[in-house]
């Protein structure tokens, strides 16, 4: 059986693949029916706001999602997971790449991690090619 920690970064890791997939089936399963997050520009999502923007035509296209250096802090059923992500999105004009650092709240609910909030920003600066 995997570690606590582990389980949560791999969760952490589908949510990305959801949103790149656009898997609105598999977002809300990861997603806590309480579910809040906060974009690097300040604007608050609720889970339905959240999966819409990031799944429906015209919202965000995701090409990528890679998290760096996860960090996992575990206390009893409650999960934080601090990394730097780097976001790949698809733009009118081609791709958008988005380093930032991000934190997320999960929880074990009925035996599984899901994401109950999350948080990222500010931008930071992409390393050099």
């Amino acid at each position: 059986m995997p570690r606590d920690e582990d389980q949560v970064t791999a969760a952490a890791r589908a949510r990305g693949q959801a949103l790149v997939a656009r898997d609105v089936a598999d977002l809300r399963s990861l997603l806590h029916p309480a579910f809040g997050w906060v974009s690097h520009r300040g604007e608050v999502f609720d889970r339905d706001r959240y999966i819409t923007a990031n799944t429906a035509r015209g919202g965000t296209q995701w090409a990528d999602q890679q998290l760096a250096d996860p960090l996992v802090t575990i206390v009893g059923s409650t999960a934080i997971l601090r990394c730097t992500v780097t976001d790949v999105i698809r733009v009118a004009d081609g791709e958008q790449r988005l380093r930032m650092l991000m934190t997320q709240t999960w929880i074990r609910d009925s035996g599984r991690w899901r994401c109950l909030s999350g948080h990222a920003g500010p931008r930071l600066e992409l390393p050099a090619d």
